[in-house]
């Protein structure tokens, strides 16, 4: 298991940044950084919202309290809390914006990805987890007030339906596509939005 920690370690975060080319091929550090959050974030995320929607308390996001598991390639393959907060809103949000925030700025250093990019990114986590969790039509219900509660600019979480299906309507761009050979994501919001929704049905 690997600290979380870490992921204020400019050097660290640097490293494995750069270490990403391996997985997606070889891009700007911009490109890599801000996939790499992307999937670094929904592991940071998930444990917190999870808990808050099936056990009434969140995992918490403090990075002292928090473990990654990292597989050998640099891939993250979970991560796990030591301590639990009360489920209050309030104090989950201020907790999240407190651990995550600092690890926003360390990625925005040494990759030069924007601060709202990255910003955008983590809502969008915060919406797609909880849609993963036990009871997704509360979860819709928890995803604005606990992103207000953060704060520091994160952007509003935005849903729709694909039929009966809530799905997030991203506020952000992985950025996956600028990579080697990788086409857009299914729910890209860089591509006609008849096209993303098409994509979403079928997909």
């Amino acid at each position: 298991m690997t600290p979380a920690t870490l992921l204020t370690d400019a050097t660290w975060v640097r490293a494995r940044i750069g270490g990403a080319a391996k997985l997606y091929g070889c891009a700007p550090p911009l490109v890599l950084g801000t996939v790499w959050w992307y999937s670094l974030s929904s592991v940071l995320i998930g444990p917190v919202v999870e808990a808050l929607v099936r056990d009434g308390v969140a995992a918490d996001p403090a990075l002292d309290a928090v473990e990654l598991d990292m597989l050998a390639d640099g891939r993250f393959r979970g991560a796990h809390a030591t301590r639990t907060l009360p489920g209050d809103l309030e104090t989950v949000g201020a907790a999240m914006a407190e651990a995550y925030e600092p690890v926003i700025a360390t990625i925005s250093e040494v990759s030069g990805a924007r601060v709202p990019a990255l910003r955008a990114i983590a809502t969008d986590s915060v919406g797609n987890r909880l849609l993963w969790t036990v009871d997704p039509e509360r979860a819709l219900t928890l995803a604005e007030p606990l992103v207000a509660a953060i704060g520091h600019g994160w952007p509003k979480p935005r849903f729709v339906r694909v039929g009966r299906t809530p799905v997030v309507r991203r506020a952000s761009c992985c950025l996956i596509y600028e990579t080697a050979n990788a086409p857009k994501c299914t729910s890209c919001p860089r591509q006609r939005p008849e096209e993303r929704e098409r994509r979403l049905r079928t997909g």
